[in-house]
């Protein structure tokens, strides 16, 4: 079986098949390959986890944004000694997914303003999303004013269906 190719066609098809990644390196890499001598196979591998490491970036940045976290709110930037009786194995434990989320159970904070209530909830989100779990950070206010309003709007089932698609809602 003869194959004709032609290589100037490439950058077209790799937008065609959507792989945005191996369309900006392929050429270094074919270089690289040539030079080094590599087989065949560890030229498309080597493009294959580039293109899949992209996306997962993407992926989470994309899953960043539509959580609306606070910043800087992360599970490094939280300190344990000033909350004593909360357990950093625990949190992390949390953290992992641990079937919690699977479970549909609930995660609920008490203490007084200060405690670190916010901090530590939008860090288990920073973490669940980079675990690859979709979050929603939002004031508890604003979803029951938006649960409302689209009610009014006779539009509620449709809301709680874009609620839906997260792992976990952080209300604040």
């Amino acid at each position: 079986m003869s194959i004709s190719v032609d290589v100037a066609k490439l950058p077209l098809l790799l937008t065609e098949l959507r792989l945005p990644t191996i369309k900006q390196f392929w050429e270094e890499f074919a270089e690289r390959a040539d030079k080094e001598g590599w087989p065949a196979s560890r030229f498309l591998a080597t493009l294959a986890e580039l293109e899949l490491a992209e996306r997962e970036r993407r992926r989470i940045q994309r899953h960043l944004v539509e959580a609306r976290l606070p910043s800087g709110k992360t599970l490094d930037t939280f300190d344990f000694s000033a909350v004593p009786m909360v357990s950093k194995a625990h949190v992390m434990a949390l953290a992992a997914g641990d079937g919690w989320l699977d479970q549909g159970k609930n995660l609920l904070f008490f203490g007084p303003p200060g405690g670190g209530k916010t901090h530590l909830s939008a860090a288990l989100g920073h973490t669940l999303i980079d675990n690859g779990f979709r979050v929603l950070f939002t004031r508890t206010t604003d979803l029951v004013q938006r649960l409302q309003t689209a009610r009014q709007d006779l539009a509620l089932a449709s809301a709680i269906d874009k609620l839906d698609k997260y792992d976990l809602l952080i209300l604040d």
